[in-house]
C-alpha cells in the first residue's frame, strides 16, 4: 500500500498550475481538521501527502480549517472553484462533509473521506484505520495496566460527539468493558464527550469529574493522546500521576515520553504515513483519469447506516503500544531517539534499550 518516498526534498504545496503558470499538472485539494486535537495533522499528514503529491507530478493545495467550520467550507468552495481534480477532506462534523461533498458532485469533482467519514454524505471513498479495533486496544492496554483491581473506578474521556471516529473508538472500548461494567467488576464514574477533542475543555472537564468524584478513580480511557495529555496534567496537580492508568492514541512524541515515565500506560499507533500514502495514492489515480486503479486500491467498503449505502474503502491497522514496545518505533524511525529521550528520560530510554546517538 506505502509509496516508495525518497527524501530528496518537499516540493511545493502549491505550485505553478494551482497559481495559473505555465505548468498544467493535475491539482489535488486536502484540507485537514485542526491544528489542536493532534499535533499529526501537520507534522505527518501535510508533509507526507505533499511529497506523495509532488513526486507523482500532481499539484497539492493544502489548507488547514482550524477547526472552524466555516472556513472548511470556503476552503472547499475555493478549492472546487480552482477545478481540482479530486478532493480530499477530514470533515469537521458530518454535515460540513455533507455540504461540501454536494457541491462537489455537482462540480463532477470525485471525495475522498480521509480519516473521518460524513455519514450521510456522497463521498466516493473512505480512508481511516478501523476505529472501533482502536477501541478495543485500549480497553485491554487499561485492563492489562488497572490489573486486578475490583469495582475499580474508571473515567471515560471521549472525542467529539460530532466525529464518527469518536463513536466507533467508544464502541470497541465497550466491547470490553460493558460486561465488566454490568456485573459491577469495574464501575464507570462518567463517560464524558469533548467538544473538537479539544485538551483545554478535556482538562476542565476530567477535573469537575474527578473533583466530584472526591479525587477517587482507578483508570482513564482517554480517547486520544491529547485528552491523556490534559488528564495526566490533572492527575499531577492531585498528586495521583504515575498511580492512575491512562490510555491514548496516536503515538505523539508527548504521550511516548509519558509512558516512559510511567504517567500514561499505553498509546495506539496508527501508521499515519501509511493513511497519507494511500489517500495519495488513491487520490492520484483519480486525478489521472484511472478509476480501475482508483477501485483496486479500496477494496474494502464501509456502511453509511444514514445514506443508506456501502463506501469503498481503505482501513488500515494500529497497534498497541506500552512501555516495553516504545522502542519498537524507534527501531522503525517513527520517533527519533535524539527527541524522545531528553532530559530525565535519558536514563530511561537506556533502561528500555533505547540507544540514544
Amino acid at each position: 500500500m506505502a509509496l516508495s518516498l525518497v527524501a530528496c526534498g518537499s516540493p511545493a504545496e502549491v505550485g505553478t498550475a494551482a497559481l495559473g503558470g505555465p505548468t498544467a499538472k493535475p491539482t489535488v485539494g486536502v484540507i485537514l481538521p485542526d491544528k489542536t486535537s493532534s499535533a499529526r495533522w501537520e507534522t505527518q499528514d501535510r508533509p507526507l501527502m505533499a511529497q506523495a503529491f509532488g513526486f507523482a507530478g500532481i499539484e497539492p493545495i493544502i489548507e488547514n480549517a482550524e477547526g472552524d467550520e466555516k472556513k472548511f467550507a470556503t476552503l472547499a468552495d475555493d478549492m472546487i472553484r480552482r477545478g481540482v481534480k479530486v478532493l480530499i477532506i477530514t470533515p469537521l462534523t458530518a454535515q460540513g462533509g455533507i455540504d461540501v461533498e454536494r457541491k462537489a458532485q455537482a462540480a463532477k469533482i470525485p471525495v475522498i473521506d480521509y480519516d473521518r467519514i460524513s455519514l450521510g454524505g456522497t463521498a466516493e471513498y473512505y480512508v481511516s484505520f478501523d476505529n472501533a479495533n482502536v477501541g478495543e486496544l485500549q480497553a485491554e492496554g487499561m485492563l492489562s495496566c488497572l490489573g486486578q483491581k475490583p469495582g475499580g473506578q474508571i473515567i471515560e474521556m471521549q472525542g467529539a460527539p460530532t466525529d464518527n471516529n469518536a463513536t466507533l473508538v467508544s464502541e470497541g472500548q465497550h466491547r470490553k468493558l460493558t460486561s465488566k461494567y454490568d456485573s459491577g467488576e469495574l464501575k464507570l464514574v462518567k463517560a464524558q464527550a469533548v467538544d473538537q477533542w479539544d485538551p483545554v475543555l478535556g482538562k476542565k472537564l476530567f477535573d469537575e469529574i474527578l473533583s466530584g468524584n472526591g479525587n477517587k478513580v482507578d483508570g482513564v480511557i482517554a480517547a486520544n493522546d491529547g485528552l491523556a495529555g490534559a488528564v495526566i496534567e490533572v492527575l499531577k496537580e492531585k498528586n495521583l500521576v504515575g498511580k492512575v492508568p491512562v490510555t491514548g492514541q496516536d503515538a505523539t512524541l508527548a504521550s511516548l515520553q509519558a509512558i516512559l515515565r510511567g504517567d500514561q500506560c499505553m498509546t495506539v499507533y496508527k501508521p499515519i504515513r501509511d493513511e497519507a500514502e494511500a489517500a495519495a495514492r488513491l487520490a492520484i489515480a483519480l486525478a489521472k483519469g484511472d478509476q480501475d486503479g482508483a477501485d483496486d486500491l479500496a477494496t474494502g467498503n464501509t456502511r453509511d447506516l444514514v445514506a443508506k449505502r456501502d463506501v469503498k474503502s481503505i482501513l488500515l491497522g494500529a497497534d498497541l503500544i506500552t512501555k516495553p514496545t516504545v522502542r519498537r518505533l524507534v527501531a522503525e524511525s517513527v520517533v527519533r531517539p535524539a527527541e524522545l529521550c531528553v532530559d530525565d528520560l535519558v536514563a530511561i530510554c537506556k533502561q528500555n534499550d533505547i540507544v540514544v546517538n
